[in-house]
């Protein structure tokens, strides 16, 4: 709900801040004609992104700036709202709107900055306003469904089995769409599996091939060069080599090992283990040598497998080691051709069963629509009686939409309609119904409906317009009932409806002066003091001259009001 209110620079409002109670309540604003209320809800428009005029910028100023703090309950939506632009939520929203002399705004909240329209979602979750104020919600055909499964407690079974049936209906479509390509492409794809089954790639093979491909365009210097090296290690020419030296070196001191002690010994181990060494060189030598002139396939039958496979990777756009998964991917397009019919007659079936399922879902919400609907309209009913609005008429319309317009919340269409006139035919509220009786029509379904919607504070503009005595009073006592449930703020004439307030604030216009002139300024004080409510409440009853049967009625009627329901201020 709404906890405060600073605004800044706004027409008449030089800096005003306004804080709320709490807890839910009823609170009145009231004061003379002309005193600002006015300004006070287009200030919160502002905060909660609504239209702005440069014109709402105190003359003078270079800017006007409004923020209202508000602590919605845990979970409420505008804390999704908030995650999904990346905005981290907080016990408190602070929306805060700057609007410049040139007719730029700004839009923050909690300090980040962000756009108006943004603002305005947030805005539409938190606060409902009523009566000559921009009105939106329960007018607003758009949220009528919603507002009547809310009130008859709708399960969320049909959005699940719309969602069954829409997801079968998409994988349908591209299993169609799959298959008919693969169709129009069959001769490719078994041309290609084809020459793929004969190269018969193996994943590596590219790299394997390119390697005994350098090594067979350099094999005759690599074979010189081997056996010069076979040569210099064995000396089979006469002329000595590294192996008979060194087994020479060891027999000569194995001689005189008995004389040479420890040293001798560590030499002569050293020289067996350059002996194995040179032995293991020597046999890989010949066996790279055997390999090379025996083992290996022709430089031009290598060139040949490399061209085959490396032009297969270019025909499919992928690398060499990815034929073999490429080939299994095509036989898999192609199997779509040989399993087409039978794929898509179970995923029909299973489309049909999903049908049936959404429409058993769907026919569910639309009774239990029909039921809540019959009580509600019984209800609102009993609300405009005393409202002095007996023979207006309110209709919850629930229509069948055609199949085109099904939707997850099933195939019903509801408009709220109402008839003022005897005879006439029910049409949009905000249409049918006149400023006053509009106000006294949102008070009733609000009353009836006060446990659906998200919006903590709902806020009233006038509803009293146009009545006074027991209907006005009816209007205080709907607000009260409201007020237990959700904060409810009305700016209002009526003594009747500010007499059943829990907490009550006057709006005041003064006139000062200074070197510039005269200035008129809009201040808003609390009525905590019983004595200054009365006076407030009689001036209301009587006008500029308060009268002492004024006082003795105003008196009356806050003594009338049931003082268990309410909080005093």
């Amino acid at each position: 709900m709404l906890r405060a209110i600073d605004i800044r620079n706004v027409v008449l409002i030089d800096r005003l801040t306004l804080t709320f109670p709490e807890q839910g309540a009823l609170c009145a604003l009231t004061g003379e004609t002309g005193a600002g209320k006015s300004i006070l809800l287009d200030s919160l428009g502002l905060a909660l992104g609504r239209r702005a005029e440069s014109g709402l910028v105190r003359r003078g100023a270079d800017q006007a700036i409004v923020s209202a703090t508000f602590e919605p309950d845990a979970g409420h939506p505008s804390f999704r709202l908030l995650d999904d632009q990346g905005i981290p939520g907080e016990d408190l929203l602070i929306l805060r709107r700057t609007l410049g002399a040139d007719g730029r705004s700004r839009a923050f909240i909690n300090d980040q900055p962000v756009s108006i329209g943004f603002l305005g979602q947030v805005g539409q979750t938190l606060v409902e306003v009523h009566g000559q104020f921009d009105t939106h919600g329960l007018l607003d055909p758009k949220t009528h469904r919603g507002l009547l499964d809310r009130y008859a407690c709708v399960s969320a079974q049909t959005p699940a089995a719309w969602e069954a049936w829409q997801s079968l209906e998409r994988r349908y479509q591209d299993a169609r769409r799959a298959a008919e390509q693969a169709r129009t492409e069959e001769d490719f794809l078994r041309q290609s599996i084809e020459d793929l089954d004969a190269l018969s790639p193996e994943p590596g093979e590219d790299a394997t091939l390119s390697e005994l491909r350098e090594r067979l365009m350099h094999r005759e210097n690599m074979l010189s060069a081997l056996g010069d090296a076979h040569r210099m290690l064995c000396g089979d020419q006469g002329d000595g080599g590294a192996e008979p030296l060194v087994g020479g070196a060891a027999r000569v001191l194995e001689r005189m090992s008995a004389h040479g002690g420890s040293a001798f010994d560590e030499i002569i181990a050293a020289l067996d283990r350059a002996a194995g060494e040179l032995s293991d060189a020597m046999a890989s030598i010949e066996t790279v040598s055997a390999d090379l002139t025996e083992g290996e396939r022709s430089l031009e039958e290598i060139d040949d497998r490399l061209h085959a496979i490396r032009a297969q990777a270019r025909k499919h756009g992928c690398a060499p080691d990815d034929l073999p998964a490429r080939r299994d991917a095509l036989a898999a397009r192609l199997d779509l051709i040989t399993h087409e019919d039978e794929r898509l007659a179970a995923l029909e079936h299973e489309i049909s069963a999903a049908r049936a399922a959404y429409i058993d879902a769907a026919r569910a919400a639309h009774d239990r629509r029909c039921a809540a609907a019959a009580e509600l309209d019984s209800l609102i009913a009993g609300e405009l009686v005393p409202l002095k609005l007996g023979k207006a008429q309110f209709e919850t319309q629930i229509l069948d939409l055609p199949e085109t317009g099904w939707g997850p919340y099933g195939y019903d269409q509801v408009r709220f309609l109402v008839a003022t006139n005897p005879g006439s035919a029910p049409g949009p509220l905000h249409k049918i119904a006149s400023g006053g009786e509009l106000s006294r029509f949102m008070l009733a379904m609000k009353v009836v409906m006060s446990r659906t919607g998200d919006a903590g504070t709902l806020i009233f503009d006038e509803v009293d317009s146009g009545i006074g005595g027991s209907t006005a009073d009816a209007v205080g006592e709907r607000l009260a009932r409201l007020g237990r449930d959700r904060q409810v703020l009305v700016v209002t004439h009526a003594p009747q409806v500010a007499a059943r307030a829990a907490y009550h604030w006057i709006v005041s216009k003064t006139d000062e002066r200074d070197e510039g002139g005269a200035i008129v300024r809009t201040g808003i004080h609390p009525l905590d003091d019983p004595a200054q409510r009365r006076e407030e409440i009689a001036r209301m009853l009587s006008g500029a001259e308060i009268t002492p049967e004024a006082r003795a009625a105003a008196e009356k009627l806050l003594e009338a009001q049931d003082e268990k329901d309410f909080v005093r201020a």
